[in-house]
């Protein structure tokens, strides 16, 4: 396992790759957006140096995509495919995910929304990295609920009213 580093460390090739991958998708997709997400695209979080994307197509296109996806990017974690997700592997510089997703729905909403809060919430951004250099047993279920918690929440901590 990779060890943590700050974002700062990777975030210029991340950005980079998401370039790169942007480019060769838009030949070969109907309309879309493609984000940077995860650590690595967050200055003062902690990564293990890899790079997150999140591809987001309309819910019309999101089968025709996932199909194309599959003759460019190797299949990955196929166990939490859903009707709203798939996810692929990129070769890149670095290690590369895309996560695909229906505009407006739930997993697009829930990719959106959390980091969206970690970037402007130093509080949350300090939880995450916390969870992220805590044990690696049970990381995932814990990152899962976090997020969970994350979008169902109020909003950023600076937004809500004291008391």
């Amino acid at each position: 396992m990779e060890p943590l580093r700050p974002a700062e460390t990777v975030i210029a090739d991340a950005r980079r790759i998401a370039a790169e991958v942007g480019a060769r998708l838009a030949a070969l997709l109907p309309a879309h957006e493609l984000t940077l997400t995860g650590g690595s695209s967050v200055p003062g979080a902690l990564t293990r140096g890899d790079v997150d994307l999140h591809l987001t197509v309309a819910p019309a296109d999101f089968a025709a995509t996932v199909t194309a996806l599959r003759a460019l990017y190797r299949v990955v974690h196929p166990e939490i495919w859903q009707d709203t997700l798939a996810t692929f592997a990129v070769d890149a510089q670095l290690p590369t995910g895309i996560a695909v997703t229906p505009a407006g729905s739930e997993h697009d909403h829930r990719f959106r929304r959390a980091w969206e809060l970690l970037r402007a919430d130093p509080a949350l951004l300090a939880e995450y990295n916390a969870m992220k250099a805590g044990s690696a047993a049970g990381y995932e279920e814990r990152k899962s609920a976090f997020f969970t918690r994350l979008v169902s929440g109020p909003g950023p901590r600076a937004a809500r009213p004291p008391g």
